[in-house]
């Protein structure tokens, strides 16, 4: 009798640990990247490559479609995430619209205005006067504008600022502006490498605001805090690696960007000017005082349509 028992209870644990060994079904995450296939997305085609995704039960793919609002769609639960800079998230709240930075990507704002070193131009207060192209007045890049501006003493009358879409290398090359204002990892990389030696102001040494980070919904913190946490150890993980090998990096990118080998000593150079503002003392940190600065300046701009709670914008609950 002993011995049935014994045989029960064995075949019991056998089909028990069975259970349990199965491997989960993937779950299937799309990721709205808010761009097309880039070389800044080092960190997530990494992540993809070497399995880290995988090994948390997520297979994820990326969505580059223009029209796709990754705000919208994650504030009204459509999809569990999205990469989206400050200034959209807390636009967002401002309208009701409940998403959190759950993973702060750019540690240093990117956004600096750049001028060709002959234009004369050596400090941003020696803008008074000039043509500043900006791509829009909205946005990142706007609000950077502001942040520098006011840094330097500079008012509205002061500049006269004409939007010129994403054409900047052009128009200062054409000297039909004297600066313009640009992602300081791409533009101002690009100029260098055609020959032009540039002036470069950073928005990031007058005073910190917030860039790209992971959103969720408050409705997937409260239901999947793990699925978040398993997200972010993921793409963390990823973005460890590329900082720690970006010629390894380089490599796997160029699997998912098209066109990287006719262009590769540029895209290289981006890669490297991104990783410095990713870099920092904890990968993956909220920094409360830039998310207060980028709201005081948004709101200074008249950009948020809403009273904002800041600290309700980003929580570093879900860092490994």
């Amino acid at each position: 009798m002993k011995k049935w028992i014994t045989l029960i209870v064995l075949l019991s644990f056998l089909f028990a640990l069975g259970a349990c060994s199965r491997p989960r079904q993937a779950e299937e995450i799309r990721l709205p990247m808010g761009f097309v296939a880039n070389v800044q997305f080092a960190p997530w085609y990494v992540a993809v490559e070497k399995g880290y995704f995988a090994e948390e039960g997520l297979t994820l793919s990326f969505d580059y479609s223009w029209e796709t609002d990754g705000v919208r769609l994650v504030g009204a639960g459509e999809l569990p995430f999205a990469i989206a800079s400050g200034d959209q998230v807390l636009l967002a709240r401002s309208q009701g619209i409940p998403v959190v930075t759950v993973a702060g990507w750019w540690q240093r704002f990117p956004v600096g205005v750049v001028a060709l070193e002959d234009s004369g131009i050596r400090t941003p207060a020696d803008l008074r006067g000039r043509k500043v192209g900006i791509p829009e007045t909205f946005g990142a890049s706007y609000i950077g504008w502001r942040a520098l501006a006011s840094a330097a003493g500079l008012k509205d009358e002061d500049v006269r600022l004409e939007v010129i879409g994403y054409t900047q290398v052009a128009n200062l090359v054409e000297r039909r502006v004297d600066a313009a204002v640009v992602y300081a990892n791409n533009e101002p990389v690009q100029l260098i490498q055609s020959g032009y030696p540039v002036m470069l102001f950073l928005v990031a040494d007058q005073t910190p605001l917030v860039s790209n980070g992971v959103i969720t919904s408050e409705k997937m913190l409260r239901e999947r805090p793990d699925l978040v946490r398993r997200f972010v150890r993921a793409f963390l993980r990823g973005l460890s690696d590329t900082l720690a090998d970006p010629d390894a990096a380089f490599e796997i990118c160029r699997k998912y960007v098209e066109g990287l080998d006719q262009n590769e000593a540029v895209q290289r150079a981006v890669l490297d000017a991104s990783m410095d503002y990713w870099r920092g003392e904890r990968l993956g940190w909220s920094d409360p005082t830039a998310w207060q600065q980028m709201a005081e300046v948004m709101q200074g701009a008249g950009l948020l349509s809403g009273p904002v709670e800041v600290e309700k914008a980003f929580t570093n609950e879900f860092l490994p």
